[in-house]
């Protein structure tokens, strides 16, 4: 009984405190990256040769606080939309066993932080233009987009939350060991953000669609969402040495063994994969050989590519917020 009580007073604690810690953290990041940024404490001799030139991401590299001024102070929006999703589910009045998303639990802490990390992350890569700066960037990304399709395959294999956390930890930490060693691709040819929007979007039809065949029909979806971003069926097999990871799509079907037993509301992932659409459309356009690039402009088009993506990160999270129990 007392141990119940206790449980309960730590959890009414954590709930009433959770957005303070969220704006106070983030403050003081800001605050801190701000006077080592103006200090030159965090910039190395490589970015500072660089200065003067447009970077790869169009915007000129500048020598005043921030490398790329646009595309760093544009990062807030990540942080704003994560903050008011850490205060919307502060100020949810009753748990929500069914959905994660309502409330304070592990699930929707580890989004709302994920979202919110996107921020400084790309902050720190765009702002020093450094490879420490870039690494903590990608990690960011991944942190973000693992959640997803790990979580609707918790649902389909009805595992506890602790499965879960166990292996959303564990993923990141690899990700983020390997990063550091061999680089984007892991040594591997591995783009793991890329391969994890198609196990996302699979996932996504394995949820709503759930049936035998489906689960190994799915993993087809892939080259779907591969040939809407762009990619060429014809190339991939051709290299398959490089895009071997192709054959990771039919990993949400081998796993999701269960038909989950709560729905959603799809309009919300609807929104959020035009806004995420958008934002990819916009970022194409973000680089130095594109005609519209403009690298003295206030107006980046990876800025823009932060702002749109962090109104998906929105979108996405009330998609999981309408999940309930089917009847």
């Amino acid at each position: 009984m007392n141990c119940t009580i206790s449980t309960s007073i730590k959890f009414a604690i954590i709930t009433s405190i959770f957005f303070y810690i969220c704006f106070a953290i983030s403050i003081i990041f800001v605050l801190f990256f701000y006077l080592l940024s103006f200090f030159n404490l965090i910039q190395d001799q490589q970015s500072i040769n660089l200065i003067g030139t447009a970077s790869r991401w169009c915007e000129r590299i500048s020598d005043n606080v921030f490398r790329e001024p646009i595309n760093t102070i544009s990062n807030i929006g990540f942080m704003a939309i994560g903050l008011y999703l850490a205060y919307v589910i502060s100020n949810d009045k009753h748990k929500n066993n069914i959905n994660h998303f309502t409330g304070i639990n592990s699930i929707s802490i580890i989004y709302v932080i994920a979202v919110i990390f996107l921020g400084p992350g790309a902050m720190l890569m765009h702002g020093t233009n450094t490879e420490w700066g870039n690494w903590v960037d990608n990690l960011s990304m991944i942190m973000f987009i693992v959640i997803p399709w790990l979580y609707n395959i918790l649902l389909m294999r009805k595992k506890s939350i602790n499965n879960f956390l166990y292996t959303y930890i564990i993923l990141i930490f690899l990700y983020g060991f390997f990063r550091g060693l061999y680089g984007w691709e892991l040594g591997i040819n591995l783009n793991v953000f890329g391969v994890s929007i198609g196990l996302w979007i699979i996932s996504e039809f394995l949820y709503h669609f759930w049936s035998p065949l489906m689960r190994i029909a799915s993993g087809f979806i892939g080259f779907f969402v591969m040939m809407i971003f762009g990619m060429n069926l014809t190339d991939i097999f051709n290299n398959f040495s490089e895009y071997w990871w192709i054959l990771l799509f039919w990993l949400p079907g081998l796993l999701a063994n269960t038909k989950p037993f709560t729905k959603r509301s799809i309009k919300w992932f609807i929104f959020g994969s035009i806004a995420y659409y958008f934002a990819f459309s916009v970022w194409l356009t973000g680089v130095p050989d594109h005609p519209s690039c403009n690298p003295d402009s206030l107006i980046q088009a990876h800025g823009l590519w932060h702002l749109l993506s962090a109104i998906a990160c929105l979108f996405f999270f009330y998609h999981y917020r309408s999940q309930t129990l089917i009847k």
